[in-house]
């Protein structure tokens, strides 16, 4: 026998009849009138091939197969009505699981140390934070928010402006007093520079100097280059080579003088970071408060 939605509106319809006790009763409940109700009991009895009620002017008893299909349906039915309840109420409620992919950076100094706020505001919510690179299909990654860094490319997801860091180009005083600083960006050309690869491209970043509508691109080269910001920033503290960072993830290092910013007077490079989830349709009320939530903190850092 098929299953269909047919055979589980006669199941709901016979389980209002035996809780309410009555075809009267159970038509309330459903929004049916008791020769509706009837009727429904009577299609599901002729569909199964058997009598479920008993049934004179003055009562009405389950038979040992209509006792039997009641106790095993019941469950499920309630199962189904807790299911169907949960997701509608996942439009407005803030519960459940959300899969979000975060930059490492974002991660690091920014979101973990709002992360109990996030657990007061939102209780009920169950994150799962994976760090993958700026690049991917959330869709194919089930992934339901992301924060990244760079420009968007056009596409299914809808996205949305966290915040814009400055590139800062960087050396330890190690360093320095090794090989000397560099007075302007085009004398990095003799210098050790640490490369890092854009993920996008699969190559280096270029190295740019922006002050008002000046723009200048240099040429750089080093025996490192990488994917990885931590084994950048550590081998620049390290005194291995200058290096270009985004200023949120160094400026602990700057403020404890581990690392000197060479050009401050190129102050105006910066580096975007969005929020994304895949569809521009209503999202679920949980990717909407942890979309907020990510803007409220970035406006606050």
């Amino acid at each position: 026998m098929s299953f269909d939605g047919r055979l589980l509106s006669g199941l709901s319809v016979l389980a209002a009849v035996v809780e309410s006790g009555s075809f009267s009763r159970a038509g309330e409940v459903l929004g049916l009138s008791a020769s509706g109700v009837s009727r429904s009991i009577d299609r599901l009895e002729e569909r199964l091939g058997v009598r479920l009620l008993n049934r004179t002017t003055r009562t009405m008893n389950l038979t040992n197969e209509g006792r039997a299909l009641y106790e095993r349906a019941a469950p499920h039915l309630e199962g189904i009505e807790v299911a169907a309840s949960y997701v509608a109420g996942a439009a407005v409620a803030v519960r459940g699981a959300l899969r979000v992919s975060v930059n490492p950076i974002f991660a690091r100094h920014i979101l973990a140390p709002n992360l109990p706020l996030l657990r007061e505001r939102h209780p009920e919510l169950e994150l799962t934070v994976v760090q993958q690179p700026d690049v991917g299909d959330l869709v194919t990654e089930g992934i339901d928010v992301a924060v990244r860094f760079g420009p968007q490319l056009p596409s299914t997801i809808t996205s949305k402006l966290l915040l814009k860091t400055r590139v800062l180009t960087v050396a330890s005083p190690a360093y320095l007093e090794r090989y000397g600083r560099p007075e302007h960006p085009e004398a990095l050309n003799r210098h050790e520079c640490i490369q890092f690869i854009d993920p996008r491209r699969g190559r280096p970043f270029e190295w740019e100097f922006r002050r008002g509508r000046e723009v200048l691109t240099v040429e750089t080269r080093g025996h490192l280059t990488t994917t990885d910001v931590d084994l950048m920033v550590q081998s620049c503290v390290s005194g291995v080579g200058i290096a270009q960072v985004l200023s949120l993830s160094v400026a602990q290092q700057i403020a404890d003088g581990m690392l000197v910013d060479l050009f401050p007077e190129w102050p105006d490079e910066t580096y975007p970071l969005y929020i994304t989830r895949p569809s521009r349709r209503l999202p679920p009320a949980a990717v909407e408060a942890f979309m907020e939530f990510c803007t409220s903190i970035c406006s606050a850092s």
